[in-house]
């Protein structure tokens, strides 16, 4: 993704407001690449709910910055999952988030995740014993 100047603070500096976008937009990515968007997963009744983040802001991003998202799934719960997040601009991490989502149903009341959404997305699925 390239930094357009409407992104920018005041300063010069993307906006710390877009760098969450920027994340959910990798989170939406990974999931369509997968053939699980999320209307896909609405039409399924079901619905990821983001229940906490947490942003570090490593270094500052400018405009015309060519970025990379990174995403992978750390953790997968009956009815949540934990993704951990980098942006990069080139071999530098710039920020890094994590995100728990919980998985619900159409009413928003936690549900087991469906086995093809944990089938999905276990080649993006960090190797949690080592």
């Amino acid at each position: 993704m390239k930094v357009r100047f409407y992104e920018l603070d005041p300063y010069g500096h993307l906006n710390h407001s877009v760098y969450v976008q920027l994340f959910e937009t990798g989170r939406i990515e990974l999931l369509d690449a997968v053939g699980l968007g999320l209307s896909d997963l609405d039409e399924q009744g079901y619905r990821f709910v983001v229940t906490n983040i947490e942003t570090t802001f490593v270094k500052s991003v400018e405009a015309g910055d060519s970025l990379v998202v990174e995403t992978e799934v750390v953790e997968t719960r009956r009815a949540s999952s934990i993704w951990h997040q980098r942006i990069l601009r080139g071999d530098d991490v710039m920020a890094t988030q994590q995100v728990r989502a919980a998985i619900t149903d159409s009413n928003g009341r936690p549900t087991r995740a469906p086995a093809e959404l944990t089938e999905g997305l276990a080649p993006f699925t960090a190797d949690t014993d080592t």
